[in-house]
């Protein structure tokens, strides 16, 4: 390692502050430079807070950090999903295997702030209100504005990351380099956060160890718990349409879109239509670009280099594990930053085109199929296969969510899982009937053993 270089980093939300833990630790010099105002002096804007789901990925990335045991006092389990019915009826149906498999729900700000505190107790320096407004990338001159007073200043980073967002600086200069491919996907839904208060008493009002759905084909609203006895809310609707955030346009038309499709809500939503109409409408982008790096000056990291839909719960879980993946590589290599660069793209590029397309086809799962009665049964006979041929069936969200197995592995693999479960359900309604001697040849002939160590 180059003791005491000086690499800079632009975002500190909350791949910066990590990857910024693991340089500081790492012997480097660290510097963020961050557009908005530090949120542990400030209030945040509503609307943009929304709860993440951490799980296996992004907790070995906060454990190697020495940050896990910390947040375990901002989690909440979640066992699986509460699908609640338009007659109000609930089913659960877990996520896993057993009562270990679980996700978290953590408040996206508490764990910004943990980040930044840890980052700079271990020596980094955050400089808040200086937006990167552009980068020479053949010189390492960069330029920021500071926010606050409106003056440039230009500062020399002969090494720069950039974690700033889908909407990132840095990859705006990338892209007047030339040869750069990019392309971004916008989904026709947008997203409002929303929030069930918590009861009298502090208490979670609806059942607190689940994500709560209320899938209703073309849209969806879904809740995750906080510490605090609220629910974060997320309200998925397209922006056009019959039902869609067009329509939306008085608190009259909110209670009654309310009553109509989520009518178990609206005795404990009490500030609903204040609550919609505070709030801002989202959009969501999948982002996928190439190269990553230029010459060892630059790299784009996180939702930077790869934005993704978040109906998988991996966005956090895929940038903390590309944090884990460079910090690894330059375990191995030393600050050899032209071969280290374009390592990590070659290592993580495939694997986050994979689980931008599994994010996107789990929104149709989530939005269209999760209360359909034959989906439930295809649940039930995976988890069964996976009892009976545990080192080869895996079902797909378990290879994403509580195993590190590559995402471009659990997509080949989960696309030869579907075909087969079509194939072992068709015509059967119960797991008695299921042709075991079938399934055997099938899972063997098709599926190799995996190692499945976390």
């Amino acid at each position: 390692m180059a003791k005491g270089e000086t690499v800079t980093l632009i975002g500190a939300g909350l791949n910066g502050p990590l990857l910024a833990i693991g340089l500081a630790e790492r012997g480097f010099r660290v510097e963020i430079y961050e557009r908005r105002e530090d949120m542990r002096r400030v209030s945040i804007s509503a609307g943009r807070s929304i709860n993440l789901a951490l799980s296996t990925r992004g907790i070995h990335a906060l454990s190697q950090a020495s940050l896990w045991e910390e947040m375990k006092k901002i989690i909440i389990a979640m066992k699986g999903r509460m699908i609640h019915s338009v007659s109000s009826e609930l089913t659960f149906q877990p996520y896993g295997k057993n009562d270990a498999e679980v996700i978290n729900s953590i408040s996206r700000a508490a764990l910004n702030v943990a980040l930044m505190n840890a980052a700079e107790a271990r020596g980094v320096t955050i400089h808040f209100q200086r937006r990167c407004t552009g980068i020479d990338l053949r010189t390492g001159a960069m330029r920021l504005r500071n926010e606050r007073t409106g003056e440039s200043e230009t500062i020399d980073s002969k090494v720069a990351i950039g974690c700033d967002g889908s909407a990132s600086a840095m990859r705006m200069g990338m892209l007047k380099l030339g040869r750069f491919n990019f392309s971004q996907q916008y989904l026709d839904y947008g997203y409002k956060e929303l929030t069930i208060p918590a009861g009298a008493r502090g208490e979670h009002v609806i059942e607190t160890h689940a994500l709560h759905i209320w899938p209703r084909g073309n849209y969806m609203l879904i809740a995750l718990p906080n510490v605090d006895g609220t629910f974060a809310c997320i309200l998925f609707l397209p922006f056009e349409g019959a039902d869609s955030f067009a329509t939306l346009n008085t608190h009259l038309e909110v209670a009654k879109f309310f009553d109509a499709g989520f009518p178990d809500t609206v005795p404990i939503m009490p500030n609903l239509a204040e609550n919609f109409f505070a709030n801002p409408t989202g959009a969501m982008v999948t982002i996928k670009s190439a190269p990553w790096h230029f010459e060892g000056r630059a790299l784009l990291l996180g939702d930077a280099a790869h934005a993704i839909v978040p109906f998988f719960g991996q966005g956090i879980n895929c940038g903390f594990e590309d944090c884990t993946c460079l910090l690894e590589l330059l375990d191995r290599h030393g600050a050899n930053w032209p071969y280290v660069f374009a390592e990590f793209e070659k290592a993580r590029k495939l694997n986050t085109d994979a689980i931008a397309d599994l994010a996107i086809e789990n929104f149709a799962e989530m939005r269209d199929r999760v209360g359909d009665a034959r989906f439930l049964f295809r649940k039930k006979v995976e988890l069964a296969l996976e009892a009976r041929f545990p080192q080869r069936f895996v079902p797909k969200y378990s290879m994403v969510t509580f195993h590190r197995i590559p995402y471009a592995t659990a997509l080949e693999r989960g696309r030869v899982q579907d075909r087969m479960l079509g194939e072992l359900c068709d015509g059967i309604d119960r797991i008695e009937e299921l042709d075991w001697r079938k399934a055997e040849r099938l899972v063997t002939n098709q599926l190799t053993p995996l190692e499945l160590a976390s």
